[in-house]
């Protein structure tokens, strides 16, 4: 596919019938039979449910699994697989100084990273209609589960030096990481960031922005777009985001869409914000017609609002609330105004 990330943006806002594109890669094992240990270890099989879901819904395009624990296995960190569950960072691997000062870059492939690098290549390969977007950690998140979060927190206060110390190594990783799959084809990322949402307006600007910055200026062009996620509190944190000059930005149910709608420029796409866990897994297809119907009402004004999830819809989320969702989108009329 001939992606130009300029093209697929000005369709997104301008587009009369508005686009979803949830956070979607899960619930493809209900579709291809497969388990979640499948998904996250062989990248095969996680592109087989990136085009089987790609070929059942409309959405603006094909996303990977947001799996926070992969890039922290890189760098050593011990991975907790549990059967029929998400993979996770299971204790700390940075204790103290000296463990940042001696921690050295992974190379690109190490652990699991070849076989995302593989999904989403195949995925790309395959989905001819739509962009395919690959995932990766942000730097703070990813240096908050190598040090744990709270020492994170209390260490960009007491040792801002260390911290960014080790957001370089982060971010050096997260860089090459980033060019693998620009290089392979993939058409962008997803840079799911959501430690950030715990700081104040200040904090993340300087120990999560610019180091998102960095990425950006670093891989994103016409060619490859970079969707900044970022699931926590971000209602004091849009112009931070701004900041790093992502294409759009991807907002979690923790804030009031419209309220973020308010704050972003009306050519950069924000999408966002549908209860994953209590509304698309746990909620009735009612239900999730009606909520969804109500966010879309709340923006309805905004032409840049692109209607997704608040972050990955999790495993055992039923299809027919996929479904649901996806009708409640294509039933909804946008009005044609700008605020």
């Amino acid at each position: 596919m001939n992606f130009n990330s300029k093209e697929w943006i000005e369709n997104l806002i301008h587009s009369d019938k508005k686009t979803a594109m949830p956070v979607l890669t899960y619930p493809g094992l209900e579709l291809t039979g497969k388990k979640i240990s499948d998904l996250v270890t062989n990248g095969q099989i996680q592109a087989e449910c990136i085009v089987a879901l790609a070929k059942k819904y409309p959405s603006a395009a094909g996303v990977m699994v947001m799996d926070l624990s992969l890039e922290a296995e890189a760098f050593g960190a011990h991975i907790q697989f549990v059967e029929n569950e998400v993979p996770y960072v299971n204790g700390r691997l940075l204790h103290n100084n000296s463990d940042i000062e001696k921690l050295q870059v992974p190379q690109i492939g190490t652990a699991r990273t070849a076989e995302y690098i593989k999904a989403a290549v195949l995925a790309s390969k395959e989905i001819e209609d739509k962009p395919v977007f690959g995932g990766i950690i942000g730097p703070y998140s990813l240096a908050g589960r190598l040090f744990d979060i709270s020492e994170m927190m209390i260490h960009i206060l007491i040792d801002p030096e260390s911290a960014h110390l080790l957001l370089d190594k982060c971010t050096s990783f997260l860089i090459e990481y980033a060019n693998e799959y620009k290089k392979q084809g993939v058409h962008g990322l997803i840079v799911a960031e959501p430690s950030a949402g715990l700081l104040s307006a200040k904090d993340c600007s300087e120990f999560s922005s610019e180091y998102v910055k960095r990425i950006v200026d670093q891989v994103q062009d016409e060619q490859f777009a970079i969707i900044l996620h970022n699931c926590g509190n971000t209602e004091t944190l849009v112009e931070s985001m701004l900041q790093t000059g992502a294409a759009a930005f991807h907002f979690g149910d923790a804030v009031n869409m419209k309220t973020i709608m308010k704050q972003m420029p009306n050519n950069i796409p924000a999408f966002g914000n549908i209860e994953p866990v209590s509304v698309m897994k746990l909620g009735t297809p009612e239900m999730i017609r009606k909520r969804t119907t109500e966010m879309l009402q709340d923006c309805a004004s905004f032409k840049n609002y692109i209607p997704s999830t608040g972050c990955d819809v999790p495993p055992g989320t039923p299809l027919k609330n996929v479904d649901a969702f996806f009708e409640a989108v294509t039933a909804f009329t946008f009005e044609k105004v700008r605020v």
